[in-house]
């Protein structure tokens, strides 16, 4: 059942009409999806995760892909990435458990108000899945304002 809640479809950071990276979120995590230049060895790509800054490129090359502030902390500790067929998959830790990131990037590419309130009402109901394992949640739908899932009866719990 709670893959029915998980996230549907990728966001896309596009910049000078470049598709930078693609993206999606769950109540723990934020994922960065980055199609890799063909031609280059994947042992010389690298990423470096900071707890609010995260760094992507390619050994011996001056300039990075990605240099940029996360738009939230994440835990470093259990943040990672990996490559696989020509992508390259950042998973980053949320820090703040059922956080609605607008973005992965401090102050770029962010999403729409209609669409963060889509992805609050889908990390909610993901929330209410994980407390009630033995209940459906996918056909449920909020009428209204939804509330902050970090905050809602208590907050979630971290695990």
């Amino acid at each position: 059942m709670a893959e029915k809640l998980a996230p549907d479809k990728r966001h896309s950071f596009f910049h000078a009409d470049q598709n930078v990276f693609e993206w999606d979120q769950t109540l723990d995590e934020v994922n960065i999806y980055i199609t890799l230049p063909p031609g280059v060895p994947s042992k010389l790509f690298f990423c470096n995760i900071r707890s609010t800054h995260v760094q992507v490129g390619i050994k011996g090359n001056s300039t990075l892909y990605l240099d940029h502030d996360l738009a939230s902390p994440v835990r470093t500790d259990s943040s990672f990435w990996t490559l696989e067929d020509g992508t390259m998959h950042v998973t980053l830790q949320k820090r703040e458990k059922s956080q609605t990131w607008p973005s992965p990037i401090l102050g770029q590419g962010q999403l729409d108000p209609y669409t963060v309130d889509l992805e609050q009402k889908r990390l909610m109901l993901q929330r209410f899945q994980e407390e009630n394992p033995g209940f459906d949640f996918s056909q449920a739908q909020f009428s209204g304002a939804c509330p902050d899932p970090r905050t809602f009866m208590g907050g979630a719990r971290s695990s």
